[in-house]
């Protein structure tokens, strides 16, 4: 009897878990359930449907042109030497990849209410796979933007050209994935109880998108009307936009300060945690509300 009392468990599942728990030794010893859920996530989405990987390039495409036509030509909102069309193409590469992961991970209690009622894992993997599999998504949308921007700097020859600030590019892309899981894991501790957050999170964000400087520089707004400005002031969604496309583009038309990164950087560390917090606490009860 002392003998099985004293023996050594190789893994322990307990409710009882620090509320700030992100153990990475245990999802790394689940990372082949890991890369399945990426790649269900791949392989699901277009599934059955007639152009299948093609919607990855149809539409940032479309959306484009529409954004050119609507704040552009009829707006008339100036997007400086850059082209905008190809304004607007790396606004919204960035955008889908900050709004897929937020909408990826603000469903994970429901979506994967059965799987978690059976068996046990870290629940923090269905978050993580769903920024790992955007991450693939937006790779492929950041190749039609490297192929637009070689032809308008090299067969138009317009004076387009990365600057110094080129190196925040991967800050900047691992910025929007923390605050999208951030977010994410926030709103679906909500859903658990109250459904109406599912359907609000939609129209939520569309809204979001023309208060976070994706259609427009910040300068423009400011210009044309100062009386709102304060709508890009107090979001630090807009600045991550902003900050983007101007590693990206290298014109100082797209606003720029550290003081506005470092606190990007705060906030996605402070809203992470939140969420991580938040869902380690949701997951233990959360069977019985959903």
């Amino acid at each position: 009897m002392n003998s099985r009392e004293n023996e050594s468990w190789l893994f322990e599942i307990s409710a009882k878990r620090k509320l700030i728990d992100l153990n990475f030794r245990e999802i790394w010893r689940y990372r082949d359930l890991l890369f399945l859920f990426v790649k269900r996530d791949l392989v699901t989405v277009y599934k059955q449907t007639v152009l299948g990987p093609l919607w990855f390039f149809i539409q940032p495409l479309f959306t484009s042109v529409i954004f050119t036509l609507v704040f552009n030509n009829i707006a008339a909102i100036d997007t400086g030497v850059v082209p905008a069309f190809l304004f607007n193409l790396a606004g919204i590469t960035a955008w889908n990849y900050f709004k897929i992961c937020l909408m990826g991970t603000s469903g994970t209690f429901r979506a994967n209410a059965a799987i978690f009622g059976k068996v046990y894992f870290p629940r923090f993997i269905v978050p993580m796979s769903k920024v790992i599999s955007n991450l693939v998504k937006f790779g492929i949308q950041c190749l039609i933007l490297i192929g637009f921007y070689i032809y308008y700097a090299v067969y138009l020859e317009i004076p387009i050209a990365p600057d110094r600030y080129l190196w925040l590019f991967p800050v900047y892309v691992i910025l929007m994935a923390i605050l999208g899981l951030g977010l994410g894991m926030i709103i679906t501790t909500f859903t658990t109880k109250y459904r109406d957050m599912s359907i609000l999170i939609g129209f939520a964000v569309q809204l979001l998108m023309y208060i976070s400087a994706v259609p427009f520089p910040i300068k423009a707004l400011k210009e044309k009307v100062p009386e709102y400005s304060w709508v890009v002031d107090y979001n630090p969604i807009a600045y991550l936009m902003e900050g983007f496309r101007r590693s990206v583009f290298g014109t100082d038309l797209l606003y720029f300060s550290w003081n506005s990164f470092f606190l990007i950087i705060i906030t996605c560390i402070v809203t992470f945690f939140i969420g991580l917090t938040m869902f380690n606490r949701t997951e233990k009860t959360f069977i019985d509300t959903v």
